[in-house]
């Protein structure tokens, strides 16, 4: 047996092996002695496992495979639940041993056998749980077939299913109330309240309402409208939030290597695992945090790049990669969705230059320099929206020109804060300073800083001070 385990296993079985080696002997011995029934028996020996070799190969398996994530989508950290469903697509008999392929990040792939104890018409099902400590889009499958013929003897592995694609989001780290909302509260509403004798022209009114005081009585447009009409006296405001996510690879120090030419693009079913750092890691979680937290207090929310395009505009996950606006727990999913797999962009570190670099994305030859980030189109966006909310600004690296162009923004916004990840590297005071010149309260992290300590910085007097170093932060839930 331990000879018969140095032979292929994924052609013939131990028994076929077996029959061809008996073949050869019966045919070795036929020719030392000239027996022809030795010579028949050889080539029944030889010819049975060929035979069920040329089975396998010719006659493909029919099977048909359901796959369900459950929730569909899984933040970092949590467990998603994988639920199997397979029956045979075509008549047939016979067992098979399954095995659904999985990335080398969650362990070794399951293996199961066709049918299974539970099955129930023909279609027999499984399940399995999966966890990442990262997040991407993962191919999980397709699921392999190996199939024998019914004597045994022959074998072929063969793919049955092309996959699915699971996405793994960033998890939201909870976040303390803050003065982030300004006059708005910490609830995003706004009421409005009308003035002691409003003129004509500025009364909001509406139809009477069983119950409304006949001092709120409108007559004039009573009269217009020939039904009782009352002032309305306040409303609420939509809330409005910006974020501006700096996704630039030359911002962030350790943004690594642009991918190698030829290697599988986003784009493709194989899955995406995003080229990041650690600096931009800390930089999805602040976003996914911040988002998490302004949705929750009925936040509008609008995202940017640095160059005033959609943030997640070259994001493989984004369901709507144009989008710019997100309401609700809907919009919160889909920013959600859209950091699963968004990645760094551009030129490398240090290479702001005006040679080209294929980005890792589009496939796109791109400058060293890329598009110019902070100017007149991110300008023109927050002037659309100017004084409807906060902005919050979430980058890497500046260098002091490029903080010297965002500080005007400040004053397009109800508020205006910055996060700047950096390496600690001497200009941070001075892009601290320009940043504030312009009316930032703006403060330095590391990727070891904890997230729910920068952001109690901005309840601090000064907000300059870089928040705690070395707790366990977003940075660190990778």
């Amino acid at each position: 047996m331990a000879l018969m385990d140095r032979f292929p296993r994924h052609v013939f079985s131990s028994r076929g092996w077996g029959l061809l080696a008996a073949g050869a002997l019966a045919l070795l011995a036929a020719h030392i002695t000239g027996r022809r029934d030795l010579l028949a028996l050889a080539t029944l020996l030889i010819f049975l496992p060929l035979l069920a070799l040329a089975g396998t190969r010719l006659l493909r398996p029919q099977f048909r495979v359901y796959r369900e994530f459950s929730p569909s989508t899984v933040e970092t950290s949590a467990r998603s639940t994988v639920r199997l469903a397979v029956a045979r697509s075509a008549a047939g008999s016979g067992h098979a041993l399954m095995e659904e392929r999985l990335p080398p990040r969650f362990g070794e792939s399951p293996a199961f056998r066709f049918p299974s104890r539970s099955s129930l018409g023909g279609t027999s099902y499984y399940e399995y749980h999966l966890r990442s400590r990262k997040r991407g889009q993962f191919l999980i499958g397709p699921v392999t077939a190996e199939i024998s013929d019914p004597f045994g003897l022959a074998r072929r592995r063969q793919a049955i299913d092309d996959g699915d694609l699971l996405t793994v989001t960033p998890a939201a780290v909870d976040l303390s109330p803050t003065g982030l909302a300004g006059a708005r509260g910490y609830d995003g509403a706004t009421p409005t309240r009308a003035g002691a004798n409003p003129s004509n022209d500025d009364i909001m009114t509406r139809e009477y309402r069983q119950g409304d005081p006949m001092r709120r009585v409108h007559w004039p447009a009573t009269a217009r409208h020939g039904a009782l009409m009352v002032r309305q006296e306040e409303s609420v405001a939509t809330p409005e939030a910006t974020i501006i996510m700096d996704q630039r690879r030359s911002a962030y120090p350790d943004g690594g290597p642009p991918p190698r030419p030829g290697a599988r693009r986003s784009g493709d079913r194989g899955g995406h695992e995003p080229v990041t750092c650690d600096a931009f890691e800390w930089a999805v979680t602040a976003v996914m945090s911040v988002s998490a937290h302004l949705s929750g207090r009925n936040y509008k929310l609008r995202c940017l790049d640095v160059s005033g395009s959609p943030a997640f505009l070259l994001s493989p996950s984004a369901p709507e990669p144009a989008a710019e606006e997100y309401a609700g727990a809907s919009g919160l999913q889909s920013v959600a969705e859209s950091l699963a797999a968004i990645q760094l962009s551009g030129a490398p570190p240090h290479r702001r230059d005006n040679t080209t670099t294929p980005d890792p994305v589009t496939g796109v030859p791109v400058t060293g320099s890329g598009p110019l980030p902070f100017d007149d189109r991110l300008m023109d966006k927050l002037a659309a929206h100017r004084q409807r909310g906060p902005i919050l600004a979430v980058t890497g690296m500046l260098t002091l020109a490029e903080a010297r162009a965002l500080s005007p923004a400040a004053g397009l916004g109800a508020n205006a804060f910055a996060i700047v990840i950096t390496d600690g590297t001497p200009d941070t005071d001075a892009v601290l300073d320009a940043l504030r010149l312009g009316g930032w309260r703006a403060v330095a992290v590391t990727a070891a800083t904890a997230l729910p300590s920068a952001w109690a910085a901005y309840d601090e007097d000064t907000a300059g001070a870089p928040a705690a170093a070395g707790q366990r932060g977003a940075g660190d839930r990778r």
